[in-house]
């Protein structure tokens, strides 16, 4: 049943930015409840205006709709003064399409990007109506599940929810839907059977994690026979047709524009980075379908400013190509490009010249690091003479601010090192001053370097708060004379909670929760953010945040996210992690492989995709030969002709045979 629309009509106009919570945006889909078997609330555990920018949402949102008896909504939690009204007038949240109660959903589908929203997944759940715990629901209360980049830990969020997709979406999501539609009259334990028995998904309560007595993980078992001892991330082979009906927004929100992912997947490498290890392999979209994808969301949607995505625009192949086709095709429309994510080794004077006929809002670069020795021991090597060559390139062309991203903290470095970054931001805006003169500026953002799982820096310790905090004064005098130089930097404390959430175990999330009883909320909002009542949680609960986050990892120490495969060996990050401390570089593995493991757990689905599929160095494959002759696999025929059920019945039968 729908809510009171009238009790909600008074609660709007006292909250800030009620177009948030109206529903009714020109491309949102509204499909009729009373013939749709299957029912998914998409939520965003964020504010309107950040969960709108989220791609991966969208393309749920995107397929699921497109399924017959099947239909998608979406929800976010509400900003502070919105929740207070809600309370107050007893209107449990709801979804903006059709205002139903989550609790009136078959399934609850969490996104979790980053550690920091895992308390308003708790404020999601309570303002819906329903027990935070997992345990505490059942049959009678929609299946709560979870997936995303954080959910390649999904211990410290394991008591919440009741079963984590974990990988790429596009797949799983539907073998998840027909699961459900088998057990939907079923108790709580044999739907969640079920769930388990879905390649990908990770259910939480049929494992039981065991400690050694100084408080360190022995192993996590499974105590049923449908849970496996590994949970093996889904792929996406081939990358399917894009999103071009995107849902446009009432009000404006962080990234207001269309975005397309070009590419998937990162071939480079950077020790330090987690997006570039799970996500592999790398997998490209044809320039001709993005062309098509472009007109589609221009013709669909009115966007004036189109995002290029990747984990490293630049690095897509047919960038060039791509972005002068668009430019030619888009030259007198006002249609303004942009790559979030740029390499310095692979930007072009000719890409820069296409780019330069848009809007010039900033160029932005991450060397990461400011030396060349700490660029070799994260695995990002680019000569300094090259970033300044580059800087040069784009303020010729008109732009008169570089973006550049730092991090410090992150092993073997020293405080030269921290004083590097002052020294480059500082000769990069001399470079534009002698185009622009005093309008030249740079604006540097140092983050703090957080150890992630799945990567060779998960052995590194995050530094502790005093390191920090020097560090960052290192920075702020360096930085106090430098007029247009703008430097921004995050509180030590936000690294502190990432760390300890993000490398916790299944103990954190008490912790968690005795955090969220306290009034924590929108942690990654610096003006909600708490540390201090974060660090009381943690004690209350007998567990200590430095434990987690400061205290460096031996070689054999069982990680709480072990029993996760994420497609790169535990053992191959290893051997990188003393490369590393060596000063070791590896060359994008394009170019060579490194037999990092992505081959051999996908070896059955590699087989079944064409060679070109992946970026991955060429492969001799008889079976590919034996299926193409007989036409069973896509890609005889462009990708994006194929509709999702085609992909899905030959892909996967094939894969699951």
């Amino acid at each position: 049943m729908r809510i009171d629309d009238r009790a909600l009509d008074r609660i709007l106009p006292t909250v800030q930015k009620p177009g948030r919570y109206t529903g009714g945006e020109y491309n949102s889909v509204v499909k009729d409840w009373g013939t749709t078997d299957v029912k998914v609330a998409l939520a965003f555990p964020d504010v309107y205006d950040l969960g709108m920018s989220n791609l991966g949402l969208a393309i749920l949102y995107d397929l699921l709709n497109k399924e017959t008896g099947v239909l998608a909504e979406r929800v976010y939690v509400p900003w502070p003064d919105m929740e207070a009204a809600m309370r107050q007038a007893g209107l449990p949240l709801y979804s903006l399409e059709t205002r139903h109660p989550l609790t009136d959903f078959d399934l609850i589908g969490i996104s979790l990007p980053y550690e920091q929203l895992y308390s308003n997944v708790l404020t999601l759940l309570d303002l819906a109506g329903m027990p935070i715990l997992s345990e505490a629901r059942d049959e009678r209360h929609p299946l709560v599940m979870a997936g995303g980049s954080a959910a390649f830990n999904p211990e410290p969020m394991a008591d919440f929810i009741d079963f984590f997709a974990i990988g790429e979406g596009e797949q799983v999501i539907l073998e998840i839907v027909e699961a459900y539609r088998q057990v939907r009259d079923a108790d709580r334990e044999t739907q969640l059977r079920r769930m388990a028995q879905v390649p990908g998904v990770y259910v939480p309560r049929f494992y039981t994690p065991v400690y050694f007595e100084d408080g360190t993980l022995a192993k996590i078992e499974p105590v049923v026979e449908e849970a496996e001892p590994h949970v093996v991330k889904r792929i996406t082979p081939v990358m399917p047709p894009p999103v071009t009906r995107f849902v446009v927004p009432f009000v404006d929100v962080v990234f207001n524009r269309a975005s397309i992912e070009i590419q998937r997947g990162c071939t480079r490498g950077c020790r330090f980075c987690q997006a570039g290890m799970i996500y592999r392999p790398v997998r490209e979209r044809s320039p001709e379908e993005l062309i098509e994808t472009v007109d589609a969301i221009v013709r669909e949607t009115g966007y004036e400013e189109i995002g290029l995505l990747s984990l490293s625009s630049t690095d897509y192949s047919q960038i060039g190509p791509l972005v002068k086709a668009l430019s030619e095709r888009y030259g007198d429309r006002n249609l303004s490009l942009s790559l979030p994510s740029s390499r310095v080794e692979s930007v072009t004077v000719e890409l820069v010249d296409m780019l330069s006929r848009g809007r010039k809002t900033g160029f932005t670069f991450a060397p990461e690091a400011a030396t060349d020795r700490m660029r070799d021991v994260i695995n990002k090597s680019i000569p300094t003479g090259e970033l300044l060559d580059v800087a040069d390139m784009v303020y010729s062309r008109g732009w008169r601010l570089i973006k550049l991203y730092f991090m410090i903290g992150q092993p073997t470095e020293t405080d030269d090192d921290v004083r590097a970054i002052a020294r480059l931001a500082k000769r990069v805006l001399e470079v534009g001053r002698r185009h622009h003169g005093r309008k030249a500026q740079v604006r540097v953002g140092v983050s703090t370097f957080v150890p992630k799982p799945h990567t060779p820096f998960q052995w590194a310790a995050l530094n502790d708060l005093e390191t920090i905090r020097r560090k960052q004064a290192i920075l702020k005098e360096e930085f106090r004379r430098a007029k247009g130089v703008i430097y921004n930097w995050n509180e030590p404390e936000e690294s502190l909670l990432e760390a300890s959430l993000g490398r916790g175990d299944r103990r954190v999330g008490q912790a968690i929760a005795r955090a969220w009883q306290k009034g924590c909320k929108f942690d990654a909002w610096r003006e909600h953010f708490h540390p201090d009542l974060w660090r009381q949680a943690f004690q209350e609960v007998g567990l200590n945040q430095e434990w987690y986050a400061t205290r460096p990892r031996l070689a054999d120490e069982v990680f709480p996210w072990d029993h996760i495969e994420a497609g790169v060996s535990k053992r191959w990050l290893l051997m990188d992690w003393h490369a590393a401390q060596r000063g070791e570089t590896k060359i994008d593995c394009r170019e060579h492989c490194f037999n990092c493991g992505i081959l051999t757990t996908f070896k059955g689905l590699r087989a079944l995709t064409p060679p070109d599929a992946w970026k991955c160095p060429p492969v001799r494959n008889p079976r590919w030969k034996e299926l193409a002759e007989k036409g069973e696999v896509v890609g005889l025929t462009p990708v994006v002709q194929k509709t999702m059920a085609e992909y899905e019945s030959i892909f996967h039968a094939k894969f699951t045979a």
